[in-house]
């Protein structure tokens, strides 16, 4: 069992949320608060400051246009200069390290001995593209003993996934909280600052940036108009501003590099806001899974919960996927993944529970990398398993939640990743078992 230091924090009690994906929302956490009829009126009430925070280019068709109104107690602009931060771990791919084409799996990260919060527990695992290009993504790991304590982050680079395996996130951000726990996951928009509170003493889990165009819910072609993830089950929080005078440091992700600022005050001073541009949290048990029910089973996309589009029709620049308890019914059917090979490449997480297709060493907050044409699919046991059940029954998938961040171009993974001591060498092994069936002699 893995030890590790942890801090007693006090339970932490569910944030209010306004329902609805993509919705224009507002809130106010002072009656008035909010101006009426306009945005920027020559005096805001109760002496605030305006600002809009704008998540698109301001000419970008109405229906893709992102951009939030606050008004706070001082503007974003007020702190001190930026430097250079040092973080060993969390450090952008690099095109110096050979990308290996070889199946990679990785055991859980550990939980840290030495405090270490949110942002200091994050440990790179790969990534592609360019955050300067707006395209592509970076994964991250993080494993955490220690709420930020007056310490604020932002990504300039992309926006967050946020993914707990173990423990629950409170993300207190500039325009509300969030509570968070393993099996939902929540998404923080570029450029918005946060604190991570640890309301159970530690935290483990996973992070996708994506540099590209802002996740959307994927559209449902002739599964209809209902299904998949539905828009009424995504959470934006409310207005919850802190009035704090206390000396902080705001911590800047920019152009793959982490930098550091003084503050004064808490940046989360936000007491009204309306727009788009705002983070909001996803149950994945309220995943409506569609499957086959007479033969063969579909592609994977059927289990699509978000995406971010790229130029090219049909493709994404980065998908959020999910593999959840479910009905397998195709009878005479092979029933886990196939054994295949995609031009995509796969980061794949176990969240809870084990995955179909792998008999043993995919664990729950581990998790494994199949870049672009590697081979891969069930392991020899899961093979046989499935090989010889009996499809005239339906099969349930229990007690289970893994996901996949696929993306078109390949994941280059960091250096640290490839010569980390989770690393299973070993991989490799989990298909030469699959035995030579081939028989001339029987169809």
């Amino acid at each position: 069992m893995q030890t590790s230091r942890t801090e007693n924090v006090a339970a932490a009690p569910e944030p209010a949320y306004q329902t609805g994906f993509g919705s224009e929302f507002a809130s106010e956490a002072l009656p008035g608060a909010l101006p009426a009829g306009r945005n920027s009126p020559q005096r805001c009430p109760y002496g605030l400051y305006n600002e809009q925070l704008s998540g698109s280019a301001f000419t970008a068709p109405r229906h893709a246009n992102r951009r939030t109104w606050l008004y706070r107690i001082r503007p974003a602009a007020v702190h001190g200069p930026f430097a250079p931060l040092a973080h060993a771990a969390f450090a952008p791919a690099s095109d110096d390290v050979p990308v290996p084409p070889s199946q990679l799996r990785w055991d859980p990260l550990p939980l840290p001995e030495a405090p270490a919060d949110f942002v200091d527990g994050l440990v790179s695992y790969g990534g592609n593209g360019s955050p300067q290009l707006q395209t592509g993504c970076g994964i991250h790991l993080y494993a955490a003993n220690r709420s930020m304590r007056d310490r604020y982050f932002y990504d300039a680079d992309g926006e967050l996934l946020i993914v707990p395996q173990q423990g629950r996130l409170l993300l207190a951000t500039e325009l509300g909280r969030l509570l968070v726990e393993p099996q939902q996951v929540a998404v923080i928009p570029r450029g918005l600052r946060l604190r991570v509170e640890l309301p159970d003493g530690s935290a483990r889990g996973y992070v996708c940036e994506n540099f590209g165009v802002p996740f959307k819910l994927p559209d449902l072609g002739p599964i209809g108009s209902n299904g998949l993830a539905n828009p009424r089950d995504f959470q934006a929080p409310v207005a919850a501003y802190e009035d704090r005078e206390a000396p902080g440091e705001l911590v800047a992700k920019f152009l793959g590099r982490l930098w550091a600022a003084p503050l004064a005050h808490s940046p989360l001073d936000v007491v009204a806001w309306h727009g788009n541009d705002v983070p909001y949290r996803y149950d994945l048990r309220r995943f409506n899974t569609i499957g086959s029910i007479s033969y063969d089973h579909p592609d994977p996309s059927i289990f699509l919960v978000l995406h971010s589009a790229s130029d090219t029709a049909g493709v994404s620049n980065v998908d959020f996927v999910i593999f959840p308890p479910r009905w397998l019914a195709g009878e005479n059917t092979f029933r886990p993944p196939w054994f295949h090979r995609n031009i995509a490449s796969e980061f794949m997480g176990l969240i809870h529970g084990a995955y179909d297709a792998k008999a043993a060493g995919f664990l729950p907050g581990g998790a494994s990398l199949h870049n672009c044409m590697s081979g891969h699919g069930p392991d020899g046991r899961s093979f046989e398993r499935a090989s010889h059940a009996d499809t005239t029954k339906p099969e349930r998938v229990a007690d289970t939640m893994a996901f996949m961040f696929e993306t078109r171009t390949i994941i280059r993974p960091t250096r640290q990743a490839l010569e980390s001591p989770l690393l299973q060498r070993d991989y490799w092994r989990c298909w030469q078992d699959l035995k030579k069936n081939f028989d001339p002699s029987r169809p």
